[in-house]
Formats: structure tokens, sequence, C-alpha cells
């Protein structure tokens, strides 16, 4: 029988920083969704990635900008990013904590909208 998995924020953040190489903590992966847990510092260094993801705030505010426009982001802010789209946030507080969702394929799904 399978079994859903709880993850708090505290343990995700108790995991410490991500490992070298990486920008997020990896949390858990099922199938092709990776969960991660991203805190940037100072500034958001991130390039386009190859699966779509999305991100939702856990602690902090901040702005994201999606390649064209910038939008204000509090908890609880919900972000899809398709794969490929220059993106990062900016003026992000100092707790600034989003949970990441990486999933699919390389170049992303396609849209049915």
């Amino acid at each position: 029988m399978k079994e859903g998995v709880h993850v708090s924020l505290n343990e995700a953040i108790d995991k410490g920083p991500p490992p070298q190489g990486n920008l997020a903590t990896p949390i858990y992966q099922h199938g092709s969704m990776v969960a991660e847990l991203y805190r940037p510092i100072g500034q958001d260094p991130q390039t386009p990635h190859e699966r779509d993801e999305i991100y939702v705030v856990a602690k902090g505010s901040g702005s994201f900008y999606n390649g064209k426009s910038k939008v204000h982001l509090d908890i609880g802010s919900f972000i899809f990013v398709p794969a490929g789209v220059e993106h990062r946030f900016e003026e992000f507080t100092e707790d600034f904590t989003v949970w990441v969702f990486f999933y699919g394929p390389k170049g992303g799904e396609e849209s049915n909208a």
C-alpha cells in the first residue's frame, strides 16, 4: 500500500544548505516530480530551467521577474514558470523561502490552455 509523504517547512529548513552545485535543497522526489526548498541570499542567480516548475512562497516577501514583467509576492503566492523562461526573485526579504517543484519532461509539457 502506498502512503503519502509529509515534510514540514521546519524539517525542510533543517536539512541545511543546498549541496554543492545546486541552488536549492532537495527535499523529495517521486516519478518526474522533484520538490526542493530555495532560500536565495542577497541575489537570485537563477538561469532558465529545462523543465516546468512551480514555486510557492513559504516565508517572506519579494518580487518575481518573469522575463517581461515583475509581480509582488507574499506568503502563499503561487508561480508557474514554463521550461526555458527567464525568471528570478528580486527585492526579497532576508527570510524569503520558496518551495520549488520541477516536473515533466525536458522542454516542458504541452499547454492545453
